[in-house]
């Protein structure tokens, strides 16, 4: 286990903003987790977990408690069951499985973070989610100060949502387990559309997995949704706002409204998001509402290849990129009548 003080976050978060924790520990096994934890429950200190970072927007000026970084391994494969340590790199990960001939993440490539991190968001891209594969999580219970483990079914798992992000400082997630499929080297059946069109291939079918996830990361490179040092456009959280889920009353007059805004043959994405509900890009209002790609003056602006991603173009501060997001919130609002939700989570601010 190591530990520093008055300790910089911005170097751990893809957004590389924020200011510096009183205290900053890194564990490498699970019992350093978990002892981590229970010295700051006991003492009262305030906690903040950190995987990969991908998915944090933390204060300017830092972290007054502890700041825990899980940096535990541990792939395990037997057959088609996968265990993953909290602290493995996902998209690493990822690869492992496809190189193993096995299917059911390969469209989750590229995406940032650690493999714990992934049942808190139900991490989802490009017609998959990890819901589809997850069997199990262990977490440490910080209500019990026990190590549980939880079944799949009992996750509540939702778009972008579960029991751990809906009760954030109960768990800590030590590691995740998935069932994979063994298709003969095969992918699972191509769901979303943007993919298919990239392989040539019709919703349904399959591909070889390797070809799958090739295809995807390309997809997300395009985007600005692959990490890279040198392009600030990568620089983000990935997608900022989660696709609205509106209900059929609140659909009906977001349909007026964009009637009324951009002329009643223009149909917004539409997706069926559960009986009574349904489910609408934030990419698309994010552009129609006047905020293109590019989008902004200062040094957080709006990624050059995609409208979701907000971005730090190097001398950014989280303050400067709060205003940004506050912007595009307040006009995409004002346009459309739907109220943007942010993606990332907050420490020491908000929206």
């Amino acid at each position: 286990m190591q530990e520093r003080h008055d300790a910089p976050l911005a170097p751990l978060t893809t957004f590389r903003l924020g200011g510096p924790a009183r205290r900053l520990i890194t564990a490498t096994t699970d019992a350093e987790v978990i002892a981590a934890v229970r010295e700051a429950d006991e003492t009262g200190t305030p906690l903040l977990i950190i995987g990969g970072g991908s998915n944090l927007v933390i204060s300017d000026k830092g972290f007054d408690g502890t700041a825990l970084r899980i940096a535990t391994t541990g792939f395990t494969l037997d057959g088609t069951a996968l265990e993953l340590a909290a602290g493995e790199n996902w998209s690493d990960a990822v690869a492992r499985t496809v190189e193993a001939g096995l299917a059911g993440v390969e469209c989750l490539a590229g995406i940032p973070g650690s493999a714990g991190a992934t049942p808190i968001q139900n991490v989802g891209a490009y017609g998959q989610d990890v819901a589809q594969t997850i069997t199990e999580v262990v977490a440490y219970d910080r209500r019990t100060g026990e190590t549980v483990t939880i079944p799949a079914a009992d996750c509540a798992f939702a778009y972008r949502h579960s029991r751990f992000k809906a009760d954030p400082t109960r768990y800590v997630v030590l590691r995740v387990r998935f069932e994979l499929e063994d298709a003969d080297g095969l992918s699972a059946p191509i769901r979303y559309p943007e993919t298919a069109r990239a392989l040539g291939v019709e919703a349904g079918d399959r591909v070889p997995a390797a070809q799958a996830r090739e295809t995807v990361l390309k997809l997300r490179a395009g985007k600005g949704m692959v990490l890279d040092p040198e392009d600030h456009d990568t620089w983000s959280a990935g997608s900022f706002f989660c696709n609205p889920i509106l209900t059929t009353a609140e659909h009906a007059a977001f349909l007026a409204r964009v009637a009324d805004r951009l002329g009643a043959d223009v149909a917004p994405p539409a997706y069926p998001a559960g009986e009574g509900f349904m489910k609408t890009s934030a990419a698309w209002l994010i552009d129609k509402a006047g905020f293109t790609k590019g989008y902004g003056a200062g040094p957080a602006r709006i990624s050059t290849k995609h409208t979701l991603a907000l971005t730090n173009r190097g001398e950014a501060t989280t303050e400067d990129l709060l205003a940004l997001a506050r912007e595009v919130r307040a006009g995409v609002h004002e346009a459309f009548g739907v109220t943007l939700v942010n993606e990332p989570v907050t420490v020491g601010v908000s929206l």
